[in-house]
């Protein structure tokens, strides 16, 4: 069984303003997380060695605290990150590669999740809906995209 999810989307808009959406600390909150989710940002410390504290309110009131190590940044290229709750030793952080290519002026986004274990992986995507999460957050950013740039 694989480890890995990945979901790729295409973005009409130059790579640059795709990348600055991701990682501008002030409106990522506006777009991250799959429809009905908001974001309220605790830290945020976008570079390599940075790391960025949130917690993701479910709209069932659920609150779900994440945080992320930024492990390279290579502006407008690629995000390498280890993703997690923030706990000691979390045994659920997965590691996660964003890159950006751009194509005739619009974006195309690939989004690579690898799990520690094809179990983790499994669980993610059965319990937590992780796949169609991971699209609706996409288009989340879309819509964003479409009305800011």
């Amino acid at each position: 069984m694989p480890r890995e999810v990945v979901i790729m989307r295409r973005f009409q808009a130059p790579r640059e303003l795709v990348f600055k959406a991701w990682t501008d600390p002030e409106n990522i909150g506006k777009w991250w997380g799959p429809t009905g989710f908001t974001t309220t940002t605790h830290h945020r410390d976008v570079r390599t060695g940075g790391s960025w504290r949130y917690v993701m309110h479910g709209p069932d009131g659920v609150d779900y605290d994440n945080l992320i190590e930024y492990v390279e940044i290579a502006s407008p290229n690629r995000l390498v990150y280890k993703h997690g709750t923030g706990a000691e030793n979390d045994p659920h952080q997965f590691h996660v590669t964003v890159t950006f290519a751009e194509v005739d002026g619009q974006t195309n986004l690939t989004l690579r999740t690898l799990f520690n274990t094809a179990e983790q992986r499994k669980m993610v995507v059965e319990q937590f809906g992780a796949i169609e999460g991971g699209k609706q957050t996409l288009n989340r950013l879309a819509e964003y995209l479409e009305h800011n740039a």
